[in-house]
């Protein structure tokens, strides 16, 4: 069957390919697709804190999900684009509005349509296309679309191994914040 995972180019065949590196369509590694803790540049190791190279941008961290640290300027790995597009969907549907002009509706249909067409990390695009297309988009009101994204959420939560969110609380998570008023 082969290998599932075509070599870098420059590496030899016999080289694997890190654990969780994803190859772009382009044959080489994609940095958008690849989470940062499994991104190893060939013959570069993964440091455990960044190194101050004279910049403000460049001393500056961020820890990513397994405990790891990058330069706070580089460039999203997929979970950094991922939480960043979530965040712009949903809380672009938590503002939808209730009654949505047809010029609204045909607009939040462009967006969504564009994503598996324009979205940087190929498999997550051929996914959501996928899904799309058996869950065509629900852009009649602001209910109506938040419960449509949320649904497609969990499909990538679950595909992903990850918990389900559940789908009544989305107002509170993506516009009014807990009761409690812990968020302002």
């Amino acid at each position: 069957m082969g290998n599932p995972h075509p070599p870098t180019p420059g590496t030899s065949k016999s080289e694997p390919l890190p654990p969780g590196m994803v190859i772009g369509p382009d044959g080489k590694p994609c940095k958008v697709c690849t989470a940062f803790r499994n991104w190893k540049p060939p013959g570069i190791s993964k440091p455990k804190k960044a190194a101050a190279v004279g910049t403000a941008a460049a001393t500056t961290v961020v820890a990513t999900a397994d405990g790891d640290t990058r330069p706070a300027n580089c460039p999203p790995d997929v979970e950094d684009l991922g939480r960043a597009t979530w965040t712009f969907l949903h809380t672009t549907a938590a503002y939808y509005p209730e009654n949505p002009t047809p010029i609204q509706r045909a607009s939040m249909l462009s967006l969504l349509k564009s994503l598996p067409l324009l979205y940087p990390c190929g498999h997550c695009a051929s996914h959501l296309g996928e899904n799309m297309k058996d869950n065509p988009p629900k852009v009649g009101n602001r209910f109506e679309l938040s419960r449509w994204l949320c649904e497609r959420h969990n499909d990538v939560n679950i595909r992903l191994g990850k918990e389900k969110f559940d789908c009544s609380k989305v107002d509170e998570r993506w516009k009014d914040g807990p009761a409690d008023g812990s968020c302002g």
